[in-house]
């Protein structure tokens, strides 16, 4: 790839591990093989991305999915830590939650997130309520991460 499409990767910033393997479960099912990059909460997220504390910085991520509901830092609060960083403020961002309310989806409109995603994620499930096959779509799509 030329320097300016670099390879693609997932920065995936999930607590719960189960979450993690569902996750890494539909891409494999979905063909998309690019390297996914584990944070556990916002604070270790932003080290990596910075390369702050004992943690290298990792390659820009084509796409970062995170969840809101996290000790330490919640996703909401990184999603505004990013917005504010001129050297994240474009990244794409999904976010994945349980959490089906009103006032988390329109702070993460606000937030200017690339897609709102309810867990389980499961892409057969795509428009039986919840999480509607366009904002996966266009996840796939934006990145061109399919094989």
């Amino acid at each position: 790839m030329s320097a300016d499409y670099p390879t693609p990767s997932i920065l995936l910033v999930e607590d719960d591990q189960m979450d993690v393997m569902n996750v890494q479960r539909e891409l494999r099912r979905q063909n998309i093989n690019v390297p996914l990059v584990h944070a556990r909460n916002g604070r270790e997220a932003l080290k990596m991305l910075r390369g702050e504390g004992d943690e290298p910085k990792i390659a820009r991520p084509s796409v970062v999915m995170l969840d809101i509901n996290m000790p330490r830092m919640n996703g909401l609060e990184l999603l505004e830590t990013l917005r504010s960083d001129p050297e994240f403020v474009g990244l794409n961002v999904f976010v994945m939650t349980t959490s089906d309310l009103e006032s988390d989806r329109l702070k993460a409109q606000e937030l200017a997130v690339s897609g709102y995603i309810i867990k389980p994620l499961s892409f057969d499930k795509f428009g039986e309520g919840g999480t509607s096959v366009d904002g996966f779509s266009l996840f796939l799509d934006l990145l061109k991460l399919k094989s």
